[in-house]
């Protein structure tokens, strides 16, 4: 099952690196992990960016990081209003630092230091404001789909 993918520790550290990454930025993050994924990566990280809600952001700022680690896929989803700041350049750097950390076995690391990476880059664009309020869960999702 998905969910001990992670040791419980790991999925805390995960967490609080979201926290982290979204504590100076209206933007937001999740991580969703999955065994299989029996598609493109890309196209069922779209289809987990809409069933998390992650459209909803009012600047469209969300950045799904999707795990599927028996298939060794791995996609990386921005929103609108984050793509269009750091284009696809930026994503394909967070997707081979991602890969660099995976082949060592090193999948909660490797997924802290790319949540804080994205975390810059949506303060940079998506500074926190006073009225700003989280508007997605930080927890990290499990299954559904494709390894139900």
């Amino acid at each position: 099952m998905a969910k001990h993918f992670f040791t419980i520790a790991e999925q805390n550290g995960i967490i609080e690196a979201i926290k982290q990454a979204e504590l100076n930025t209206s933007g937001e993050i999740r991580l969703h992990v999955e065994a299989h994924c029996k598609t493109d990566a890309y196209e069922r990280a779209r289809e987990v960016f809409e069933q998390l809600g992650m459209h909803a952001t009012d600047l469209k700022n969300g950045v799904l990081f999707y795990i599927a680690y028996e298939d060794h896929k791995l996609a990386i989803l921005g929103d609108k209003g984050i793509h269009e700041k750091v284009t696809q350049q930026f994503w394909e750097e967070e997707k081979e630092l991602l890969r660099i950390y995976f082949k060592q076995n090193k999948y909660a690391e490797g997924l802290m230091i790319a949540i804080n990476k994205a975390g810059e880059k949506l303060q940079a664009y998506f500074p926190y404001q006073k009225n700003d309020t989280n508007e997605l869960s930080n927890d990290i999702s499990f299954g559904g789909g494709k390894d139900a």
